[in-house]
């Protein structure tokens, strides 16, 4: 299964509709009607654009909320660890409560690690659909501006 990441999202161009050769009879609603067909296309492909950037975020988020889960369960393990190393020490100074302070030590390390990595996954999230903005305003000038 590929990942939404690994898909790019291509500007879609709509290709006005032509009507064969400009002739005195052709009549208004015509040009009209090709014109609404034409708008109302990029409308839905600027729509379905829209969704695609908005779905990919949304999945680079769920990562990134994944890691802070994961940095979530790390910590409760540290104080687990900490609780165990702190029982085992003072019931009787052996080896047994060190070793349970290394093993908290070393979930303390594991937290630390998914906490950056979740946080510095969150900040490559863009939530506003930036390609699809930039197209728009691109259709924007084509239609001030079709012949250029």
């Amino acid at each position: 299964m590929a990942s939404l990441s690994s898909h790019r999202v291509e500007p879609h161009r709509v290709e006005p509709h032509r009507v064969e050769s400009y002739r005195g009879d052709t009549s208004v609603g015509e040009l009209l009607s090709a014109v609404t067909t034409d708008v109302q296309t990029l409308f839905h492909q600027e729509v379905e654009l829209a969704k695609t950037e908005v779905r990919q975020e949304a999945t680079k988020a769920g990562k990134a909320a994944g890691m802070y889960g994961g940095a979530g369960f790390a910590g409760y393990m540290v104080l687990l660890f900490l609780s165990l190393a702190a029982v085992l020490g003072l019931a009787n100074v052996i080896d047994g409560g060190w070793a349970a302070l290394i093993v908290a030590a070393v979930w303390a390390v594991v937290a630390a690690v998914l906490y950056q990595r979740g946080r510095s996954r969150m900040r490559t999230v863009h939530p506003k659909p930036e390609r699809t903005v930039e197209t728009i305003k691109e259709n924007a000038q084509w239609a001030r501006h079709p012949t250029r």
